[in-house]
């Protein structure tokens, strides 16, 4: 970054090939009066996808949007910014997030790393992925070769016997159609659906245990946010909190539709039977056990999460749960 009297520039790369930002952050060009300007940049463009945790704290950029989950290599807590196995839903997350303690602890975390964090979306509860057979049992999770994304999500499956693949999103349609590839997990019907997974695996179970409401975000290269102005300060967090709202409202909105394209097409909707989730649960505690074993600060934020989520669930009881509970099943 570079700062003058009259511009103010910063440059954003992305994990992802298409950021959810691109359009909300000219805002900020317009609320500045032309002084503060994003510069956007696909993933690749700058730095490999994976390599903006790197990048901002060597200064080659000033903010990027990506999942933290894609760095549990570097650490396993960055999983909690992102989602983890029967973890919070978007709502939740946002709760925690920004009125719980969990931006607090994040930051605190990401602080090692010269990262200063804000919500950039949230994709909502995801689906259970693509499978060129359908998964009826336990056992017939076992040698399944299964591409899957970042995360903790991995280590609870291959307890599970899932041989997880790690492969980019446009090689998977062909490794599929070749059967080098069983399964696949993705997002959800709005981006499956143009990925064309539903021509080579028919069965699309749900729900996504392992991403309840997966949270990408906007890492600040905290350096040069300190250096801005507070005027320029309050533009980023505005135009960050705008953009945050616009994902989270496109998904809810096209979700829907593409799910039922898809199902109109031959797509085979299957929930995950129970015995399968039961399954996927015991093996994420014991996942999430070995890590606070090693980990006194990998404990202290999935406790808080945890104490958290069980206040949400048991208002949800009585409001959330209760009135979708009953309007699901009404004639509207």
């Amino acid at each position: 970054m570079y700062c003058q009297d009259k511009s103010v520039p910063f440059e954003e790369l992305a994990s992802v090939p298409t950021p959810n930002s691109f359009i909300n952050w000219q805002r900020d060009r317009t609320l500045s009066g032309g002084k503060f300007e994003v510069s956007i940049h696909a993933a690749g463009e700058i730095v490999p996808a994976f390599g903006v945790v790197d990048a901002i704290q060597d200064n080659t950029i000033e903010m990027a949007q990506t999942a933290s989950y894609y760095f549990t290599g570097k650490d396993p807590i960055f999983a909690f910014g992102c989602a983890v196995p029967f973890g919070l839903t978007a709502r939740h997350m946002d709760a925690w997030m920004e009125h719980g303690n969990g931006r607090k602890l994040m930051d605190e975390f990401y602080a090692k790393f010269n990262i200063l964090s804000m919500s950039s979306g949230n994709t909502g509860t995801q689906m259970g992925g693509w499978y060129r057979k359908e998964i009826k049992t336990v056992a017939d999770l076992k040698g399944l070769k299964m591409r899957m994304g970042g995360g903790l999500f991995g280590e609870s499956m291959a307890k599970l016997g899932v041989v997880a693949q790690n492969m980019p999103a446009g090689e998977v349609y062909q490794a599929l159609e070749k059967g080098t590839l069983d399964a696949t997990e993705f997002v959800g019907p709005f981006d499956d659906e143009r990925l064309g997974f539903n021509k080579v695996a028919p069965f699309y179970h749900y729900p996504g245990w392992w991403e309840g409401g997966a949270e990408l975000e906007f890492f600040i290269n905290k350096k040069a946010f300190d250096a801005l102005s507070a005027e320029n300060k309050a533009i980023v967090r505005a135009a960050g909190a705008v953009a945050a709202r616009d994902m989270t409202a496109k998904y809810d909105a096209q979700n829907p539709l593409a799910l039922k394209r898809l199902v109109a097409s031959g797509t085979k909707l299957i929930a995950f039977p129970k015995a399968v989730m039961d399954a996927g649960f015991k093996s994420a505690q014991e996942v999430f056990a070995a890590h606070e074993a090693k980990s006194p600060e990998f404990k202290k934020i999935h406790q808080d999460m945890r104490a958290f989520q069980r206040d949400q669930i048991l208002w949800s009881r009585f409001s959330e749960w209760r009135y979708d509970s009953y309007i699901t099943s009404a004639k509207i």
